[in-house]
Parts: structure tokens; sequence; C-alpha cells
């Protein structure tokens, strides 16, 4: 029999490697919830080892759990948080139709704040003086430009220039056009983040690599290269896009390879938490589930927690 939950959405977050997809799909099950995706490359068709989808984790019980946004857009595309945070809404009110609980799992810290946060995000267009302004800039520069602007920067993958000059650019937009497209719905929501000490998270996103390229991670990247897409396209999407790339283009050997994307793995981790934790500043409450226990004491933990907490945080 599935339990009733107070809150409208559930959250799982937490940096890469930590299990959120399969938890969340335990919960979904408990919840008779339907799932939604704040991944910035599981959107991508094709893109499917590298990006972590690992649809065989949704199956519960012998059954499929739904999940939303997830092989919505074809690569090449370039998706960002405006188009994420509509489709958010929209599978928001598809599942709120169909009286199922709501429940948003992923990594990309500016996603998941962009559904909690309560207000629209606008559309911004490309800044051509803005970008000719810029372009001799370092990137620690970028940075403390990026800094002043907002305490919120995208942090998907901040070693890539072009995704930095993007965030400046949308930030000097918002500055420049105070306005809001619509209305934000009001709902509840509860966020949980999964923690493992440093040094374990480092030795499981290590084992995940190796376990990524086993599977076939390399074959992925060639056969998109193959099917016609750009190399600095895939760079785009950052992290294993990035390096696999550079490798089948014959600009870095394997060694190389596999040693630079455990070190920008291991930093974009600790990125994500830097994101959780300015998250906490600002208000947001996240209860942390230590990742080193059971999947069976995580989940009545969450359910525990769901069941006490009395004060529930609202968009704005």
């Amino acid at each position: 029999m599935n339990q009733s939950c107070p809150f409208d959405l559930i959250v799982i977050t937490g940096p890469t490697a930590t299990g959120k997809t399969r938890l969340t799909a335990l919960l979904a099950d408990y919840y008779d919830g339907e799932i939604i995706s704040a991944d910035s490359r599981q959107v991508y068709r094709e893109m499917n080892i590298g990006s972590g989808k690992d649809i065989e984790e949704y199956i519960v019980n012998g059954k499929k759990i739904p999940y939303h946004l997830i092989d919505i857009r074809d690569v090449g595309y370039e998706y960002n948080v405006f188009e994420f945070q509509n489709d958010f809404l929209d599978a928001y009110e598809i599942i709120n139709k169909k009286n199922k609980q709501a429940m948003l799992v992923g990594g990309t810290g500016f996603y998941i704040e962009s559904a909690l946060c309560g207000n629209r995000i606008i559309e911004v267009p490309k800044n051509q003086k803005l970008r000719k302004e810029v372009e001799n800039l370092s990137y620690p520069e970028l940075i403390n430009m990026l800094d002043s602007l907002t305490s919120l920067h995208n942090t998907t993958d901040t070693s890539d220039y072009e995704r930095l000059v993007r965030a400046i650019e949308i930030e000097k937009h918002k500055a420049e056009y105070k306005e809001l497209i619509g209305n934000f719905p009001e709902f509840t929501y509860i966020i949980f983040a999964i923690h493992f000490e440093r040094q374990i998270l480092r030795k499981r996103i290590t084992q995940r690599l190796n376990k990524r390229l086993e599977e076939g991670m390399i074959k992925e990247v060639e056969d998109l290269l193959q099917s016609g897409i750009k190399p600095g396209q895939l760079k785009y999407y950052g992290l294993e896009y990035r390096f696999l790339t550079e490798y089948l283009t014959g600009e870095i050997n394997y060694e190389k390879m596999v040693s630079m994307l455990k070190t920008v793995i291991h930093q974009f981790a600790k990125r994500q938490m830097t994101w959780f934790r300015r998250m906490e500043k600002q208000g947001y409450k996240i209860h942390w589930i230590d990742g080193t226990k059971s999947e069976r004491e995580k989940i009545d933990e969450i359910i525990n927690t769901i069941g006490k907490t009395k004060i529930k945080q609202k968009t704005k």
C-alpha cells in the first residue's frame, strides 16, 4: 500500500556518484510517485553512459517508475535553465493532475534551485557586445565578474569558458530587465541530500568512471562523432564528453584522458557541495543523509523525517 506525503515535492540531491537515482526510485515506489530529473545532460538522447542515466535503476519491484525530462532533446542542442524551469513546471503539473507524488532528483544545483525559487526565469538572448568585451578576460576575472553579479552561478561545469560567459550574460540581462514571466505555482517541498566523506566519494567516483569505461562510454562518444555531431558540440557538455572527445580526436592520450577525468569529476563534486552549502546559507533547509547507510536505513530516515517535519518550505 502506497503512503501519502504531506509535501507536494520531495527533492533528492547531492554530489555526483552518491546513489541519488536509485534512492529516489525506491521512495517513489513507497509514495506512489513519479520522478522529474534535474540533470543538465540526461535531457539528451543518445547520451546514456556518460550522463549516467542508469534507466534500470528506475525499476522497483518489477515495475518501472515513471520519469520525466530524460531524453527530451537531441545531442547538439544547448538546453538551458530557462527551458528546464518551464519543463519542470509542466511535468510537475502532469504529475499533480494524476494525484501522484512529485519527486525531483539530480545534482545540477542551478536546476534544483530554479524549481524551488518561486520566480520565473527570463529567456536571455546572446549578447555579442558583452562577449566581445570579456573575450580577453582570464578565468579568475570571469569568476569575479560573475560573483559580483550574483551569489548563484551554474556549477554544472565551471571549467568550461562558454558556460561561464553564458552565466555572466544571463545575470547581466536579469539586472537590466527585472521582469517576471507569468505566475509561479506555490507548492511545499522538502530537500534531502546524500553525503559521503571526501575520500569515500573520491573512491566511488573513480570506481564509477572505470565501470562506465568498461561498459562502452568511449564507443558512445565515438558513435556520436560518427553520426555527425561536431567535436565542439560534444565538448560543450563538459566532463566525460569533453575529455573523451579530446581523446578520440587525438588531442590527448588514453592515460591522460582517464587522469584528467578523475581530477575534473572530483573537482565537480566539490563545486556541487559548495553550491548546496550556499543554498543553505540562503535559507533552504537541506536534510543530509549519510551515504554509508544501507538503502533501507536511508529510506527509513527520510520517511521519519518527512513525518516529523512540521515547518514546510514553500516556493516564494
